[in-house]
């Protein structure tokens, strides 16, 4: 029988890196990547990026509905919980398919991830309702995917969703934290859900997180590109997947993480990026805190401005969608990124008057363009 004094005591032994015990051997014992041009080298290296083996891959449960056959999987990364995927296909079960990874965004929002992208036979979280109403124009873009010819594979990433941290034994420093922000919500006659109250604890630990990752000897950026790379390997593994047409799409932190993941591994032929483009210059100072960590990567720009990191895995077709009114982006930075992308083999840029959304019209054209380019 487990002793729970001891059990109680992990957690707040480990603080901010509470739930990943291990992580901090799986880092020390895994090398960094280092293979390809040089600019991937280098991308992986401040990053601090590695391998890590998806084992113990398992279809947790499966469902058939409106043109699409549903699995949801869980696998066991070296270190951490285990994660939380959804694999979705057209429901005619043919082979040979071209896979997409779908990535999630970031927005604030932890107590979900993957599940964002798309609709199954159960209600969904209501975060993943939320932001799907809020920012993907009501629609499950995973699931229209599929309808067309796609594989796709929605994971939840490093502190997200079934990847998140033990935040029940916070450090003082976030307690204080947590007691200030639960004082301005009595002010406000604000009573948040639990989800709700999670994701803004979760933003105020990834400060936290981060400066863990550095010491660690990679970073918040890395270690989700650590997992995406997991994620990337058994989506090409998968028995109906043609591993030679695979692609990704992302919007906001999603399409960060597709800028990165198609500059690291070869294996990504096509790229969607929504709403995550935009010079460095036009973004240090003035919008440092409007982005988090996961953009704010330490010694990133030893790789390049994000769009040379983008323009680094040329001919490979990438499609990048602008939104004109995007507060997070300002609109020199996306027109500076797009002149600076402009005449890049495989790069087409669009400019939607849009905010920070995945609006319908910006999703039709992806699909229009993953049809094209992964012939599906």
């Amino acid at each position: 029988m487990a002793d729970s004094a001891r059990d109680d005591e992990q957690p707040q032994r480990l603080g901010p890196i509470a739930g990943y015990p291990d992580w901090p051997a799986f880092l020390e014992r895994e090398p960094v990547r280092q293979s390809g041009p040089e600019i991937r080298r280098v991308l992986a290296s401040v990053l601090g990026v590695r391998h890590a083996a998806a084992s113990g891959i398992r279809v947790d449960r499966e469902w058939r509905t409106d043109g699409v056959h549903g699995r949801e999987l869980s696998w066991q990364l070296p270190y951490g919980p285990r994660t939380r995927a959804w694999v979705l296909r057209p429901d005619d079960d043919r082979r040979g398919l071209p896979g997409l990874l779908g990535l999630h965004c970031h927005g604030g929002v932890r107590s979900v991830g993957a599940e964002q992208l798309l609709e199954t036979d159960q209600a969904p979280h209501p975060s993943a309702s939320r932001l799907r109403d809020s920012v993907y124009g009501g629609l499950a873009p995973a699931n229209d995917l599929a309808r067309d010819g796609f594989v796709v594979l929605a994971h939840d990433t490093f502190s997200w969703g079934s990847r998140a941290f033990d935040l029940s034994h916070p450090t003082p420093r976030l307690s204080g934290l947590i007691a200030a922000r639960e004082a301005l919500w009595r002010e406000e006659g604000v009573t948040p859900t639990e989800a709700e109250r999670f994701d803004v604890v979760s933003s105020l630990h990834e400060d936290s997180l981060a400066k863990a990752a550095g010491m660690l000897g990679t970073s918040l950026a890395g270690a989700v590109m650590t997992e995406d790379i997991a994620a990337l390997d058994v989506l090409a593994g998968l028995d109906e997947v043609d591993a030679d047409r695979l692609g990704t799409f992302g919007l906001s932190g999603g399409g960060g993480r597709a800028v990165l993941l198609r500059a690291l591994d070869d294996r990504v032929r096509a790229t969607v990026v929504t709403c995550m483009m935009a010079t460095f210059a036009s973004l240090v100072p003035r919008e440092l805190d409007t982005h988090s960590w996961l953009l704010n990567s330490p010694g990133i720009r030893a790789a390049g401005d994000l769009p040379e990191i983008a323009a680094s895995a040329a001919p490979r077709e990438l499609l990048v969608q602008y939104g004109t009114q995007d507060p997070l982006f300002p609109i020199e930075g996306m027109r500076d990124a797009d002149r600076a992308l402009a005449g890049t083999p495989g790069y087409r840029g669009t400019f939607f008057d849009d905010g920070h959304v995945s609006s319908p019209r910006m999703q039709d054209e992806a699909r229009t363009f993953l049809a094209a380019t992964l012939a599906a």
